[in-house]
């Protein structure tokens, strides 16, 4: 059966993509590679960066917050690029969501990489390297446990990875014994496969595959996340009509709002993005409130 169409002019709509800083943009990447005719815009909260030291209820706080801000600039569906803000703030960020009259659905990074992880492995031990608050909240143990509660998951919270990788490259040996002490208990634990759950670990993946050891799979949410994407903006009528246009791809814009210095995530986010990444508007979030059936 094929899904009746929203108007044009939701179609038309931007999906909305937030993360604490500049690890998200590497499933913004996926994003705008499997889904080149639609807009998007892309949040990054540095000025709270590291959400992964965060409580939940901060985390829950500052993603309602971005919600907001994201709602005024009219998604059509939000994308949560960070692993921390989805474990503590999935369900009250679809809540709110969906109070407004287009009812935005909402998408995380947790569960696409739980499944891809269960399905991958091959003697049912799977790895976790996430921040403190991802590693505490159980998410991805929920997640893996729900889709097969057979597979043993290895969790290794690592408190300084991200901020090592968000301030940039290169990486010294300080980096390398770093990340080496974070994969010894998967090893130990003879994990087949590791889930990276936090979206600025793919930028060191070379250096894990080869701690790990290259017959371990590692698993990214990026791209079942994207698959994930489409499939929803399919299936609810609001894929962008450029995409229609027959024997050619029309592109999309994509566009970046930021919370922190915009000069260091733009020198920075490049080389996460691995596209270009233009002009960067600076927002400072907390002045807007969500009111219940509000028009988005």
């Amino acid at each position: 059966m094929i899904a009746a169409q929203a108007p044009d002019d939701v179609r038309r709509r931007p999906v909305g993509v937030f993360d604490s800083g500049v690890g998200g943009l590497t499933v913004l990447h996926e994003l705008l590679v499997q889904l080149p005719a639609e807009d998007f815009v892309y949040l990054a909260d540095s000025a709270r960066f590291p959400y992964g030291s965060r409580s939940g209820p901060e985390l829950e706080r500052f993603a309602l917050e971005i919600a907001e801000e994201l709602i005024a600039r009219r998604v059509k569906l939000l994308v949560v690029a960070c692993n921390s803000a989805t474990a503590a703030a999935l369900p009250a960020l679809r809540e709110r969501l969906m109070q407004t009259t287009l009812g935005v659905d909402v998408l995380g990074v947790v569960q696409p990489g739980a499944v891809q992880a269960v399905a991958a492995t091959r003697n049912g031990r799977v790895g976790l390297l996430a921040t403190p608050a991802t590693v505490e909240s159980g998410a991805y143990a929920a997640a893996i446990a729900a889709a097969d509660p057979f597979v043993e998951l290895t969790s290794v919270a690592c408190p300084d990875l991200a901020a090592i990788i968000e301030a940039g490259f290169p990486f010294d040996q300080q980096v390398v014994d770093t990340v080496r002490t974070y994969c010894e208990p998967l090893r130990e634990a003879e994990v087949d496969t590791v889930v990276l759950g936090c979206t600025h670990y793919p930028l060191v993946r070379p250096m894990l595959q080869r701690m790990l050891g290259r017959g371990v799979e590692i698993i990214v949410s990026g791209d079942p996340l994207a698959h994930q994407v489409e499939h929803v903006l399919g299936a609810r009528g609001l894929a962008n009509p450029r995409g229609e246009t027959a024997g050619r791809v029309v592109e999309g814009r994509y566009s970046f709002l930021c919370t922190g210095d915009t000069e260091s995530f733009r020198a920075v986010g490049t080389r996460f993005l691995q596209l270009p990444l233009a002009d960067v508007e600076p927002v400072a979030l907390g002045a807007r409130e969500l009111v219940a059936g509000a028009r988005p």
